[in-house]
Formats: structure tokens, sequence, C-alpha cells
């Protein structure tokens, strides 16, 4: 920028437009520079609007499709802004560009980069791991009521001779089943409901 206000005789304001209009074949721009405080006033040849981004007409559909969160504006949803900026809730599907949020092109090229680095890891395994958090039923305690099947998200529970079953491979461990069994009939290994109990009480002990 400082190069091309150098030789190109270039003035860059940093300000906030509050009207556009036409004049004489020019579009008047009347604004605020922000650094200064004064008032602008500038004859323009051709104005550029950065205007909002939304997200595309299938977003919806393919988001409900591959079983993937949306944020609050409509666009796919990291399963971590900090440690899991890439990836969906849904394993092995990875998030790059606008799908996620309005983004420029050094950031999308970024984001790319790091999405396509995850599939080269997880395709240069041998084998596939994954975490250890996967619901669990006891078959003693559930009665096949359905309510579980209905509420997880990944369509990971059936029913099987009046019994809940959990596909191992579909489960993400989320733990939707476990919040509406009404008889505690099934749990997340590793995150049971009594573990959890236990961590509270040392917490507030």
């Amino acid at each position: 920028m400082q190069r091309t206000m150098e030789d190109d005789d270039t003035l860059y304001l940093r300000g906030r437009v509050s009207k556009l209009y036409r004049k004489d074949g020019k579009v008047r721009v009347l604004g605020t520079d922000t650094l200064t405080g004064q008032n602008v006033e500038i004859d323009a040849d051709m104005v550029v609007l950065a205007l909002a981004m939304t997200p595309s007409k299938g977003t919806a559909e393919i988001a409900k499709t591959l079983k993937i969160g949306r944020d609050k504006d409509g666009f796919l949803a990291e399963a971590h802004p900090k440690l899991r900026p890439v990836e969906s809730v849904t394993g092995g599907i990875y998030l790059a560009g606008a799908a996620q949020a309005p983004k420029d092109i050094p950031e999308t090229v970024a984001q790319a980069g790091a999405a396509a680095s995850k599939v080269i890891a997880l395709l240069s395994q041998a084998t596939l791991n994954r975490s250890p958090l996967i619901a669990k039923v006891r078959r003693s305690h559930c009665t096949g009521c359905g309510m579980c099947v209905e509420a997880c998200p990944f369509f990971a529970i059936r029913l099987e001779g009046g019994k809940a079953i959990v596909n191992e491979a579909l489960c993400e461990g989320c733990g939707s089943c476990s919040a509406t069994c009404l008889r505690a009939a099934i749990d997340v290994k590793n995150v049971t409901q009594m573990q959890i109990h236990e961590m509270i009480e040392a917490c507030l002990a």
C-alpha cells in the first residue's frame, strides 16, 4: 500500500461512508475520516461495495445429508474454532472456504491447505482409529421405546429384537441418546453419568 501511495500518487483514507449519490455524472461519496475525525466528500468514477455474504442455497440440504451442524448465520459449523477449526462434527468431513464463513482468498487458501493435510493424514494410515467415546446400551434396562433412535443426529441407533443397538462406526459420542433415555439404559463409554456426577462432586468439593 505504501509503494502504491508513493509511486502512483494514490490516496488511502480509512473512513466510514454515510451517503452515496450521483451528481454531474460522478458518484459523490460522503463520509468521515476515522483517523482525523473530519468529514470527507469525494467525487468517484466507480464505487465498489463490500456486501454481506450469505450461505449458498444448497447449504441447508448438504448439512442435513452429511449431518453437519450450522451456526446462527446458516454457515457450516466447525467442531471447535480453536482445536478443530477445519473439522466438522462428523468424522472424515472437513470444511474450507466460504462454506464455513465469509473469507478472503489468503484465508481460504490457508484453510484449504489445512483441510487437505487432515485428509492426507487420514488416508495415510494403515488402519483407521476413532475416539473411544461411543454410546453403549445396557440391554437389561432398555425397554425399546425408540426415543434414543429419534434423538440420534447420526442415525447410529436402531431397534432390533425390542432393544436399542448402537452402530459404533456411525456413533460420534455426542450423548444425545444418553440425555434422552428415561431409564438410563444408554451411556457414552468413559463419560458415563456416574463419572460425570463424580467429576461435578470433585469440582464442588
